[in-house]
């Protein structure tokens, strides 16, 4: 017997154990015999009462609770397969009334239980009305996880328990094994909604993008309304309980919340959860980490990965603390996590100094193009605006262009000719996104710079954005953090092909930009055009007034 124990009658407890002597009917969720024994005992205990029941028939424990509710006891290892239960069923006596309570239906997703039946105890010791609670199969369209029913006695149940059970389990089965052929991880996506609940969705929409291009599958999506995030588990102790609850009835073992983390609130999530965490700064790392190409690029996201990491090292469990002396090593050592830290902040200062050697190479070949004579123009924008497609139409090269966020992350260069034999060096550089981890910004400084050396800016906006003003924001910031404010720059509202007429005149008038698109050509003469005349017009108007532009 287990649970609040203290405080009963000894004739009470002689009864309460004499319930392991019962046995229900297999086919039965639970027969009137045992239902009437067991609010009896409810009453006169003045307490809940639960019986766990295996799919025999046999109660494996008698559970004493409070006047509220009851604590269900370790119940060991589940049976195994995803899509199987447990194989016990909880049946609660209650004596105020309450059925199926949230904390009923936890208990019957976290343990996998067959079902949970509450009935009523009437104060003459009568069981009257009775509730039972059953997970659902997972489904796509973001369903109840849970149905529960309502009946007025444990008389004319006539559902057969076993073939019902078998039936829920087949389902479960079907259901799971759709989602498992993906062959990709699941995750389960969770915002907190700050500035109104318009800015979450669209936070968390941009968010679900990532993940798929991190080869993730979104299972489901969460947003909490709060004022600001809790400083323990982000969005509160019940709404990750309710992530957890959904991670499970969805197959899904990855939580990744729409904001950065901190240490502690990292290690809160994953000890409560176990499940995997990651943050919007852990995801847009791990898809540069996938996306970079060049030894430049991949040098550069891995020193975005150690700072980000350095200090989340005192994550790691107990066992990585333990001293690590012995012999040649006596006295007191260092810890395991102090060896890791060391190791490291060698590392960061390895890779600091070959970028610094690729960033000097760089600045060379930038001197070479400037005593040329040749103007830079470069063209920054959100991920995945269109910039390579425009460089590639505009230069008649074959860079990859993929519809995908952060599809280019090494810059290229590349020349662009007018009609009148005049040439300019043309580069495509990495997206900018909103809220762009700082790591991210400091460790690709060195690629960087040609957006910092470059004397035309090409601010490439998707015009078919609902978030293109919050975008064009987002770009400027960084721009302004790169201290390139002042720099001359153009806005190009890209793929206007797919806008119509009113939707064309609404776009320029906000952004007072040049309509084109890199896919079709449409605008991009008159785009090279204000080029040429922007660039060369100023040298015209230089050597006019006497100067000479500089590397000429």
């Amino acid at each position: 017997m287990h649970g609040n124990t203290q405080g009963l009658k000894s004739y009470q407890d002689k009864a309460l154990k004499g319930l392991y002597r019962r046995r229900l009917p297999q086919d039965a969720f639970v027969n009137p015999e045992t239902a009437r024994r067991l609010c009896e005992l409810s009453r006169e205990c003045g307490r809940q009462i639960g019986l766990l029941v295996s799919r025999r028939g046999e109660i494996q424990k008698v559970i004493v609770g409070d006047a509220h509710r009851i604590f269900i006891p370790e119940l060991g290892r589940a049976r195994g397969g995803s899509s199987r239960f447990r194989g016990l069923r909880l049946i609660i006596a209650t004596i105020r009334g309450e059925g199926i309570t949230k904390d009923n239906l936890t208990d019957l997703a976290l343990l996998r239980l067959d079902a949970v039946i509450t009935v009523d105890a009437e104060e003459d010791g009568l069981p009257g009305k009775v509730e039972s609670a059953h997970l659902l199969p997972p489904s796509n369209d973001g369903g109840s996880m849970w149905e529960v029913e309502t009946r007025p006695s444990v008389h004319g149940w006539d559902t057969n328990f076993l073939t019902w059970i078998q039936d829920l389990e087949a389902q479960f089965t079907a259901a799971l094994s759709g989602i498992e052929t993906e062959g990709r991880e699941r995750a389960i996506l969770i915002g907190v909604a700050t500035r109104g609940k318009r800015e979450g969705l669209l936070s968390i929409s941009e968010l679900e993008r990532l993940a798929h291009t991190a080869g993730l599958q979104v299972a489901d999506r969460m947003i909490q309304g709060r004022s600001r995030p809790d400083p323990r588990t982000f969005v509160g102790k019940g709404k990750l309980e309710d992530a957890l609850l959904r991670c499970m009835h969805l197959g899904a073992d990855v939580l990744i919340f729409d904001g950065e983390l901190s240490p502690s609130q990292l290690r809160t999530i994953a000890t409560d959860t176990a499940l995997k965490v990651l943050d919007r700064t852990q995801l847009i790392l791990d898809i540069f980490a996938i996306r970079a190409q060049t030894r430049e690029g991949k040098l550069q996201v891995e020193l975005a990965q150690l700072r980000y990491r350095r200090p989340r090292l005192a994550m790691m469990p107990t066992a990585m603390s333990r001293l690590s002396g012995g012999i040649g090593g006596r006295g007191p050592g260092e810890s395991r996590l102090e060896v890791n830290r060391r190791r490291a902040d060698e590392r960061l200062k390895r890779i600091e100094k070959q970028l610094a050697k690729l960033g000097k190479d760089r600045a060379l070949r930038r001197q070479r193009r400037k005593r040329v004579g040749l103007p830079m123009v470069s063209i920054v924008g959100y991920t995945n605006a269109g910039k390579s497609t425009l460089l590639n139409k505009m230069t008649r090269s074959t860079v990859d262009a993929e519809d995908k966020l952060f599809a280019t992350l090494d810059p290229t260069s590349r020349r662009m000719r007018f009609p009148r034999d005049r040439e300019v060096i043309l580069t495509d550089t990495v997206g900018f996104i909103r809220a762009l981890p700082k790591d991210l910004v400091q460790a690709f400084r060195s690629t960087l710079e040609e957006v910092v050396e470059a004397d035309l800016l090409l601010h490439v906006i998707d015009s078919t954005s609902e978030e293109a003003v919050a975008h064009h924001d987002a770009v400027e910031k960084v721009l302004a953090e790169l201290g390139v404010s002042d720099t001359s720059r153009m806005v190009v509202l890209n793929k206007i092909d797919a806008l119509n007429e009113d939707q064309k005149t609404d776009i320029q008038l906000i952004f007072k930009g040049y309509p084109c698109s890199a896919v079709t050509g449409d605008g991009l003469m008159e785009l090279m055009k204000a080029i040429e005349s922007m660039l060369f017009q100023d040298r015209i108007t230089e050597q006019a007034e006497g100067s000479t532009p500089e590397g000429l």
